[in-house]
C-alpha cells in the first residue's frame, strides 16, 4: 500500500561545501551506500562507538535515523550530516551537531565517524572545518564541544588540528563499546577557528 511506503525526501535542505567535501542531511536514498560503508568499516568503528544494535544496518533502522534527523533539525535540537567526497560523490562518513542549547549557552556537541577506506586522508578534518563555519555563521552558535577517548589519538589530533582546545577530563562520560569510558573534553569557539 502506498500509505506505508517509505518515500524519501530527495532534496537536502542544507548543503555545506568544504575543501574537497560536501555535507548534507541523510536521505532515504542513501541507505545502500551508508549500510555498505558502515558494514565494511564495522571492526574499525566499533571500539569508538556505542554498541551496535542487531538491526543497526537495516533499512528500517536507517529510515528511523532519517526521520529522527529531520525532526531534530526542524526543532533546532540537532543537525545530522553525511559527508561526501566532491570528486566522485563517494560517501566517506557522517557528522552530527547534537544537543543544541540556545538561550545563554548557544552551544552544541559534535560527533563524527569516518569509513575505514577514507580514514587518515583529511576528509574529516575538512568536514569538521566546514561544519564549524556553518555552526558559527549560519546557526549562530558560539561554542562547539567534542569528546573523545584518551586512547583515540586520531580523534585528538583531528580536533587539535582544527583548533579545538582541550578543556577537561570527564570520568565515565559515555558508554562506548559496552563500557563506561572516561573522555577528554574539547571545545571550539568562532575565534579559535579564525586563528
Amino acid at each position: 500500500m502506498a500509505l506505508f511506503r517509505f518515500t524519501a525526501d530527495t532534496t537536502p535542505r542544507t548543503v555545506i561545501r568544504g575543501d574537497g567535501v560536501m555535507l548534507r542531511q541523510p536521505l532515504g536514498d542513501d541507505f545502500e551506500e551508508w549500510a555498505a560503508l558502515r558494514s565494511r568499516s564495522r571492526a574499525f568503528l566499533e571500539p569508538w562507538e556505542p554498541l551496535w544494535g542487531e538491526d543497526d544496518l537495516t533499512r528500517r533502522a536507517f529510515r528511523q535515523r532519517v526521520k529522527r534527523a529531520s525532526a531534530e533539525g526542524d526543532a533546532d535540537e540537532a543537525y545530522a550530516f553525511l559527508i561526501f567526497r566532491t570528486q566522485d560523490q563517494a560517501m566517506v562518513g557522517g557528522l552530527t551537531l547534537g544537543l543544541v542549547r540556545r538561550g545563554v549557552a548557544q552551544a552544541c556537541t559534535m560527533g563524527y565517524w569516518v569509513g575505514e577506506p577514507y580514514a587518515g586522508q583529511g576528509y574529516m578534518t575538512r568536514a569538521v572545518k566546514a561544519v564549524a563555519r556553518h555552526a558559527f555563521e549560519d546557526l549562530h552558535l558560539r561554542r562547539i564541544e567534542a569528546a573523545c577517548l584518551p586512547t583515540n589519538q586520531r580523534s585528538r589530533t583531528l580536533l587539535e588540528r582544527v583548533g579545538f582546545q582541550r578543556e577537561g577530563f570527564a570520568r565515565q562520560y559515555l558508554c562506548i563499546a559496552g563500557r563506561w569510558e572516561d573522555h577528554l573534553l574539547y571545545a571550539l569557539l568562532a575565534a579559535d577557528l579564525r586563528r
